[in-house]
C-alpha cells in the first residue's frame, strides 16, 4: 500500500469514527474532519504547529501568531518548523537559527524586522509599571508625536540604556544599526525556537555557534 492509499484509508477511518461520535452527540453538537495533517509540533495542548497534505502550516499558540513578536523571530520560527515538518530535516533547522544569530550580530538584518508592536491600553499616568512600550511612548511624546491610549506602538531595543525600558525606542526615531543583538538573540530569536528545537537536543549555547555542550543527562 502506497501512502497515497495509506492516508486515504485513515480519512475513511476518521469519517467512520466522526459519524459514529456524532449519532451520540446532541442534536446541536457536531465534530467535524478539519484536515489530515501527516507531521506536527506539539509544544503544550494549545501550543503546536502542524504541517498539511498541500505542505501548508497550520500554527496555533506560538510566536509567528503573535503581534508583540519582532518578524525577525516570526520569520525564524516559521523557517524552522518548515524545515522540521516539511523537509523532516532537524540539523538545517539548527543552522538556520545559527546563521540568524550571525546575521544579528553582525548587522545584516532589515531594521523593520527587528520593530515589536504592543498596544497602549490605557493612559500613560494609569500604568503603575512601565513596559518598553511605554518608555517609547514618553520619548516620542517629547518630540511632539502624539500618542494615544488604544494605538498600537512600533519600538526597537537600541543600544542606548541601562534596561530593556531604557533602550525601547519607537521605530520613526531610531538610527539604522542602532539595535540591541544581545537583546533580540536572548530575548526574541532563542526563545522562539528553543521550545521546538530543545526537544530535539540543541542548547542555547549550541544554537549561539558557542560548540555542542554537554547536559548531566
Amino acid at each position: 500500500m502506497n501512502d497515497k492509499n495509506k492516508i486515504e484509508k485513515i480519512k475513511e477511518k476518521a469519517y467512520e469514527f466522526l459519524k459514529k461520535i456524532n449519532k451520540e452527540l446532541p442534536e446541536a453538537m457536531e465534530l467535524e474532519f478539519e484536515g489530515f495533517y501527516p507531521r506536527g509540533v506539539f509544544i503544550t495542548k494549545k501550543r503546536y504547529a502542524l504541517i498539511g497534505e498541500d505542505d501548508k502550516l497550520t500554527v496555533k499558540g506560538l510566536e509567528t501568531r503573535r503581534r508583540d513578536w519582532a518578524n525577525v523571530a516570526k520569520k525564524t520560527q516559521g523557517a524552522v518548523l518548515n524545515a522540521i515538518l516539511k523537509d523532516k530535516d532537524p540539523a538545517a533547522a539548527a543552522e538556520i537559527v545559527k546563521q540568524m544569530v550571525k546575521d544579528i550580530k553582525s548587522g545584516n538584518v532589515e531594521m523593520e524586522d527587528l520593530v515589536i508592536n504592543t498596544r497602549l491600553t490605557r493612559n500613560l499616568k494609569d500604568y503603575v509599571s512601565t513596559g518598553p512600550h511605554v518608555e517609547a511612548v514618553k520619548k516620542a511624546m517629547l518630540r511632539g508625536i502624539e500618542i494615544k491610549e488604544g494605538d498600537v506602538v512600533p519600538y526597537i531595543i537600541t543600544k542606548r540604556g541601562t534596561s530593556i525600558s531604557d533602550k525601547a525606542v519607537v521605530y520613526d526615531f531610531v538610527e539604522p544599526g542602532d539595535y540591541d543583538a544581545d537583546y533580540y538573540i536572548n530575548n526574541q530569536i532563542l526563545p522562539a525556537v528553543m521550545r521546538i528545537l530543545q526537544s530535539l537536543g540543541y542548547s542555547d549555547d549550541e544554537l549561539k555557534g558557542l560548540g555542542k555542550q554537554m547536559t548531566l543527562f
